[in-house]
């Protein structure tokens, strides 16, 4: 329906341009894409990037077209590509016959090299981080890595010298990709950036929609196509020449996957035609057949016959697999096997021994493949602001973003990285392509460790464990659940009814002390052994593992035995089953105001109702449950929405304190939280206070993107930009 209503809104700008066209191009105007430019839809629309890419199609097929060099000019220099603009504006002066034209064209040349000469926010030195100013091109080649086989968790990466934290260890394009069904009507089915409103379709089966013609062609394997355009006849310097040239031959289509690296692969051309079986099969089948397609063109290219999947060296838990899994791999190993035959005939040969290639395929690919997560996107600085103001106040400026899952992919050498509750490494994705950045100083030799699921602080040990074992077939023993955490106390334990006592209580977990110092924690399905934490007086969080579970902490004076249901800190015993009822019934209320507020309805009739909740909630719940933290982050959005900002703040202060408690100090959840926080500040007026936060999250995200911040998290440079010009 989104797809849909974008073409229709495309339509109508395009008809209504050509309707007021007045250049004279009149017939010519579909071919040139001229007609959206004279009198620009997109560009009167603030499409900016769509009238850059209308200006780019019509220059491929006429260089000469003066007015299309002129609007993209415009374009440029609005969306702050004043280099650009610079250049697009000198070459339509050379190209301009008429002296109203030059003169026009001089004016607004003159203006963007008086503005692009002048101090901006992006060079104020009030705190701007150095990675704002660098370039990915900047950055360091990634650190020399090895391969090693430990007898815990077998085949893993290491680093080959000490690596700083944010270090860039590894990048890599994906063996295969594919869009998820969810987002294949908002993202490129190739590169997986939202595609604009002017999308481009697959001309064969128009199922995949592209943000330009560069990726249509690269999944078809039509591998960077040079345009040629009529012949450049006019007597331009050397700089302004190539610009032309580079503009003509590419369309100026910018892809993250131009690299040096990226190895070119017709990944949709055995998809396309006949029955639309990607639409239909599992994502993973269809990944499945993307990289044995792959595989057999390779193949084809060196003239060995091989056993493709047996050239993929990557772990798999067939045997671990339920039989009714299984059952389902080998049914649609055999239906993969028809769709890849329809396509290359005798080069793949339909026997029982391809079949079970496939289904040893799908198994690796349900251990090794990542999900590509992107944050949501937000185009341009206007559309910034409407998008991130959730308020009625028209003098907001408040920000919410998630992240979405917009692909699956697998990675040849990033399946290598070893899963850690804990990573020191932090994983992301520009396009489809993958980094991983250190967060934290490793050592030569020592383990780098990503994390396949939630993390410590997000979810307990006994769920993670569960999840890990359910889908990687493992049991973790990283450091995360080697030894006793605060946050697998606290993240769904309840308050002790004692006056004056810190202590957790936990609804379903044992805790018995062991002879060699060690404490083992247990419920119905399963137990660990932890080591206790090892200064637990020094650190931070260790003195708040102290205040609320200090009867595990005693030494040999400590009970040997506390049940659940029991104070950690003084052994009171609460009835769980009765404060599970109402801390329930108390969410019940409180989500009911996160739906009225995702529904755009007026939260005010609610709000005070759910202030008793979180009350109730706060009476019965630990204070550092991240229950709470949810509750209180709800009522802070709702808040926001009533452009009530004092209250907002406060009740987003009290979740990041929460959260401070259950992760590290860096860690990228409370980053994105304190982003929150920044902008109901800045929305407040307290300019100085949003800037110290700013600084925070800088040094988180920094941390773990490193210079790709600006392409994965604009929304940080814009709220930087954003407290430069209030102040």
């Amino acid at each position: 329906m989104l797809l849909k209503r974008r073409l229709r809104e495309s339509y109508q700008l395009l008809f209504s341009s050509i309707a007021l066209c007045t250049n004279g191009c009149r017939g010519h105007g579909k071919e040139l894409g001229c007609c959206a430019l004279c009198k620009p839809g997109f560009f009167n629309a603030c499409l900016l990037e769509e009238s850059l890419r209308d200006c780019d199609r019509g220059i491929a097929i006429m260089p000469s077209y003066v007015k299309a060099w002129f609007r993209r000019g415009k374009a440029n220099a609005l969306l702050k590509n004043y280099e650009g603009a610079i250049c697009d504006f000198e070459v339509a002066l050379h190209m301009e016959s008429s002296t109203s034209g030059k003169g026009q064209i001089k004016e607004e040349l003159e203006m963007i090299l008086s503005y692009s000469n002048k101090p901006h926010g992006i060079d104020n030195p009030c705190g701007v981080p150095k990675w704002k100013e660098m370039g990915s091109s900047a950055e360091p080649s990634p650190a020399a890595l090895l391969c090693v086989s430990t007898l815990s968790k077998g085949r893993g990466m290491t680093s080959v010298n000490d690596t700083p934290p944010g270090s860039l260890v590894h990048s890599e394009e994906p063996l295969a990709a594919i869009v998820n069904k969810s987002s294949r009507e908002t993202h490129c089915h190739f590169c997986f950036i939202e595609v604009p409103t002017d999308v481009v379709y697959c001309p064969s089966c128009t199922i995949p929609v592209y943000c330009s013609e560069l990726c249509q062609e690269q999944a078809r394997g039509i591998f960077i196509r040079k345009k040629q355009g009529d012949s450049i006849s006019w007597n331009l310097p050397v700089d302004l020449a190539k610009h032309v040239t580079d503009t003509i031959s590419m369309g100026n289509i910018k892809s993250l996957l131009q690299d040096g690296n990226y190895e070119p692969f017709p990944e949709h051309k055995h998809e396309c035609g006949g029955s639309p079986w990607p639409v239909v099969l599992p994502l993973d089948v269809v990944l499945a057949g993307r990289v044995l397609a792959k595989l057999i063109d390779k193949g084809r290219l060196s003239g060995k016959t091989c056993k493709p999947v047996q050239n993929l060296v990557l772990a798999h838990n067939y045997l671990q697999t339920p039989l009714k899994s299984k059952l389902e791999m080998h049914i649609y190993a055999v239906v993969l096997s028809c769709c890849l035959k329809h396509h290359y005939g005798s080069d793949y040969p339909f026997i029982g021994a391809s079949v079970s290639q496939l289904v040893l395929l799908l198994a690796q690919i349900k251990v090794n493949s990542m999900a590509v997560v992107h944050m949501k996107s937000l185009d341009g600085y206007q559309g910034f602001k409407k998008s991130i103001s959730h308020s009625h106040s028209q003098n907001a400026f408040t920000c919410s973003f998630e992240q979405i899952r917009v692909g699956q992919a697998l990675y040849s050498t990033g399946s290598f990285f070893n899963h850690s509750c804990q990573p020191n490494v932090h994983s992301y994705f520009l396009s489809r392509r993958l980094y991983i950045r250190t967060t934290e100083y490793v050592h030569g030799g020592y383990p780098l460790e990503i994390s396949y699921g939630p993390q410590v602080g997000e979810w307990d040990l006994h769920d993670r464990q569960k999840l890990l074992k359910e889908q990687y077939s493992f049991e973790c023993r990283c450091t995360g659940c080697s030894q006793l955490n605060l946050s697998d106390l606290v993240l769904n334990a309840f308050k002790c009814v004692k006056a004056n006592c810190s202590g957790a209580v936990t609804e379903k977990t044992c805790f018995d002390m062991l002879e060699d110092d060690t404490v083992q924690i247990s419920n119905a399905y399963s137990s660990f052994n932890l080591s206790l934490p090892a200064c637990q007086f020094e650190t931070v969080h260790g003195q708040y593992t102290t205040e609320v579970a200090s009867r595990l902490l005693k030494g040999s004076s400590a009970p040997r035995h506390i049940n659940q249901g029991c104070c950690l800190s003084c052994g009171t015993v609460l009835d769980v089953k009765s404060s599970s009822t109402v801390s329930k019934s108390a969410m019940i209320e409180i989500q009911r105001l996160k739906e009225c507020i995702d529904s755009d309805e007026d939260p005010r009739i609610l709000i005070s109702d759910s202030l008793k909740s979180l009350s109730i909630l706060r009476s019965v719940r630990h204070q550092y449950s991240k229950t709470v933290a949810q509750a209180e982050d709800i009522i802070a959005e709702a808040f926001v929405q009533l452009g009530e900002f004092a209250p907002a703040l406060q009740h987003c202060r009290a979740s990041i304190e929460i959260l401070e408690k259950l992760f590290r100090r860096n860690h990228i959840v409370l980053g994105n939280e304190l982003i929150k926080l920044a902008t109901i500040q800045i929305s407040e007026g307290d300019h100085a206070a949003a800037q110290i936060v700013i600084k925070r999250i800088e040094e988180i995200f920094s941390l773990c993107y490193g210079s790709h911040l600006v392409n994965v998290c604009p929304h940080v440079i814009r709220l930087q930009e954003e407290v430069i010009s209030l102040n």
